[in-house]
């Protein structure tokens, strides 16, 4: 069977794109066609400057979402990264194999580091080396498919090509991975600004729709969507990216494809209309069963107790293999 892996980070509250671009197809098809594990990857939050008590809330916020939006532990594993002691085993093994080129070539990595050195600081070493990380959270479980947007396609090639390197040294340790990706609203935009992603740590939130947005808020949001210049409806990602985006949305929330459904409208104001009741409609049953998840605190916890002691069983094998293979002596054992 096919084993998918995939993780939220918590960062910032979960978003529309994290649910159309992934969450949502987690739920309705990875869970089903295959052996899934979904984490909250809480160790990656510590990259940038972050309030402890925040990071611990919305790691539990986002395991609740995950949930909320379909996830089914009896069909898949739902944990908390940094419950897995493996994942921070493996991690700093494939430092040993990554080199310094590889992890500077990283865009989020030259994004961050530009904009920090342009402020007069700098960025945490984690931030360097956390595509490491990823790749370890990936390889740790023998994943075959790590479905993630257009934007992380970059790391899942860093595991690929990781995984490889360490085969060909160490002996065949590592299953290589390959990224899929959803075919529309892959990487939903931010409404005010559509040339850069609906990202949850974004400084621009009116642009943000967040998963747990009360209904007025998201019409609110969606009516002041940027919709580029001109009249006419039409799907032009490369020229109207605004209108492109809301087509999307759109398509993504009531099915059709995006440029279909540009010819059905006369004026952008029906447009926004119908994608705000779109939305709102695809969240509803989401925040509904977030409301019960938060009222039953302990059945969330009792998942990702669970979930963590499934998902350390499927990785101690091959993050054990992965150190008698380097060269690490392996733990002595008291004998009886």
């Amino acid at each position: 069977m096919t084993r998918v892996f995939s993780g939220v980070k918590p960062t910032g509250h979960l978003t529309l794109g994290n649910y159309l671009g992934a969450m949502r197809q987690w739920a309705a098809v990875d869970q089903h066609r295959s052996d899934a594990l979904f984490c909250v990857v809480d160790l990656h939050a510590l990259t940038v400057d972050h309030d402890p008590a925040r990071v611990r809330r919305l790691s539990r916020q986002a395991a609740s979402l995950l949930l909320a939006a379909g996830l089914d532990p009896e069909l898949c594993t739902v944990f908390v990264q940094s419950h897995v002691d493996e994942h921070a085993r493996l991690s700093y093994v494939l430092e040993c194999v990554a080199t310094d080129g590889e992890m500077r070539r990283m865009i989020q990595y030259k994004e961050k580091a530009a904009r920090e050195r342009g402020r007069g600081g700098s960025v945490r070493l984690s931030l360097l080396t956390y595509p490491v990380l990823m790749a370890a959270d990936i390889l740790a479980y023998g994943t075959d498919e790590v479905p993630v947007g257009h934007d992380q396609t970059q790391h899942v090639e860093l595991a690929r090509d990781l995984a490889v390197r360490f085969n060909q040294r160490y002996g065949h340790t590592f299953v290589v991975p390959r990224a899929t990706n959803p075919a529309v609203a892959a990487r939903v935009m931010n409404l005010l600004e559509p040339t850069s992603k609906m990202g949850k740590s974004d400084d621009v939130g009116p642009g943000i729709v967040y998963l747990l947005d009360e209904p007025d808020v998201v019409r609110k949001k969606v009516m002041r969507a940027v919709t580029d210049s001109g009249r006419e409806v039409v799907y032009d990602p490369e020229e109207r990216p605004g209108l492109a985006n809301l087509l999307e949305i759109l398509a993504a929330c009531s099915g059709g494809d995006p440029a279909g459904l540009a010819g059905k409208y006369a004026s952008y104001g029906a447009l926004k209309k119908d994608t705000a009741e779109a939305v709102v409609e695809v969240l509803r049953p989401v925040q509904r069963r977030h409301q019960e998840l938060c009222a039953d605190p302990g059945y969330v916890e009792g998942v990702l107790r669970e979930g963590a002691g499934k998902a350390r069983g499927m990785a101690r094998p091959t993050v054990d293999a992965a150190y008698r293979a380097i060269g690490l002596l392996p733990p002595v054992t008291a004998t009886p």
